[in-house]
C-alpha cells in the first residue's frame, strides 16, 4: 500500500467537532480551524468528506466554523465510539483517509483502529486533534502511530494530496493555509 496520499484514493473523516467539545477540549478554536481547512481543501481537490457527531442531542452539532464548508456533507450521528461502525460510514472504495476531530485517545483513536482493521491507511492530522487533556491526545496519537497510523500536519496532507505547484488548486490551498 502507498504511504503517499492520492486524491483519487484518499477520504477525509471529521470525528465529532462538536459544540460541547469547545470549552473542555484543549486547543480547540486550533482544531476547529484546521478540522475546516481539512474540509475546505478536501472540496478544492474532490476528496470525500465524512463527518461523524457522538450523540448530538448532548454535545451539539459540528460546530459552525467547520458545518460551513460542508456543503450538504452529512452527518452521521453515532453513540459508538469507532465510527466504522456508525450505518453510513462508507469511503466509496477509499483505501487511504486522513482522519481529524475530537477526542484523540477515544473516538479519534477507535475510529483510526477500526480503518486499520480494514486495512485502510490512515494518516491523522495531528493539529487538526485534541483532547480534554493533554496527556490524553499524547496517549491518542502515540497509540494510533505505534498501531500503524502515519502521524501528519493539515498542511502536509493537503500539499500532499495536491502533489505539484502551478495549477489553480494549489493556490486555493495555499491561500486556506497561509
Amino acid at each position: 500500500m502507498s504511504r503517499t496520499l492520492q486524491r483519487d484514493r484518499t477520504a477525509l473523516v471529521v470525528v465529532d467537532v462538536q459544540e460541547a467539545f469547545r470549552s473542555a477540549v484543549g486547543e480547540f478554536d486550533a482544531v476547529a480551524r484546521n478540522a475546516a481547512v481539512l474540509v475546505q481543501g478536501a472540496r478544492i481537490l474532490g476528496v470525500p468528506v465524512l463527518v461523524t457527531e457522538q450523540y448530538p442531542r448532548g454535545l451539539g452539532e459540528t460546530v459552525p466554523e467547520v458545518a460551513e464548508h460542508l456543503n450538504g456533507v452529512p452527518r452521521l450521528e453515532k453513540v459508538e465510539f469507532d465510527a466504522t461502525r456508525v450505518d453510513g460510514f462508507d469511503l466509496g472504495g477509499r483505501d487511504q483517509v486522513v482522519v481529524c476531530g475530537i477526542e484523540a485517545h477515544v473516538c479519534v483513536a477507535q475510529t483510526v483502529a477500526g480503518l486499520l482493521d480494514q486495512d485502510v491507511d490512515v494518516q491523522v492530522a495531528t493539529d487538526a486533534v485534541s483532547s480534554r487533556t493533554a496527556a490524553n491526545r499524547r496517549a491518542g496519537l502515540a497509540k494510533m502511530e505505534a498501531s500503524g497510523a502515519m502521524l501528519t500536519s493539515t498542511e502536509m496532507a493537503l500539499f500532499e494530496l495536491l502533489g505539484r505547484a502551478g495549477t489553480p488548486e494549489f493556490k486555493e490551498i495555499q491561500a486556506l493555509v497561509k
